[in-house]
């Protein structure tokens, strides 16, 4: 099984798990609580923007219950809002202030309903570490996963304001 966590777009082979209940969504649950998967069940995992929906109290124990679940030698496809491209844009004079707030609901979350918050943000020293701590190898930033067409591809600015990481 290859599982697409947060996700809405069917794609074949991948099944969804969201924590709300929505169309194309096959399970209904939180990343930071995989019970209903066996050890080892999943062959790749897709997380597009949910991580840091994550508490930090929480992060650690996420990272090993996803490790938990991966297959040996599968995939962790993880994106997350780039602080580090967030922070520099932020800073620049050269942006108005629509462009700033947009940023700010970048790095704190829509708050479009209870769950588009964010608790905690990652540049890519910060994930590595993470991942590392729990297990993960194989950690390489890359540009793009060319899997679905999400806020993993999303340029506003004409670049790119997601980080993009492959673990095993």
């Amino acid at each position: 099984m290859k599982l697409n966590i947060g996700g809405l777009e069917k794609k074949e082979g991948w099944k969804i798990l969201n924590i709300q209940k929505k169309n194309n969504v096959d399970f209904i649950g939180d990343i930071s609580d995989l019970s209903q998967f066996e050890n080892s069940s999943v062959e790749e995992i897709y997380a597009s923007h949910v991580l840091e929906h994550v508490p930090q109290d929480k992060i650690e124990t996420t990272l090993k219950g996803i490790r938990r679940v991966l297959k040996d030698g599968g995939k962790f496809y993880i994106s997350v809002p780039d602080l580090d491209i967030l922070f520099h844009s932020f800073r620049s004079t050269l942006l108005n202030i629509k462009v700033k707030k947009y940023i700010l609901a970048m790095v704190f979350g829509g708050q479009d309903d209870e769950y588009d918050f964010h608790y905690y943000g990652y540049n890519f020293e910060v994930l590595e570490d993470y991942l590392k701590s729990t297990g993960f190898t194989d950690i390489k930033k890359v540009e793009s996963f060319g899997l679905f067409q999400d806020t993993s591809e999303f340029k506003p600015f004409g670049f790119p304001i997601s980080l993009n990481v492959v673990a095993k």
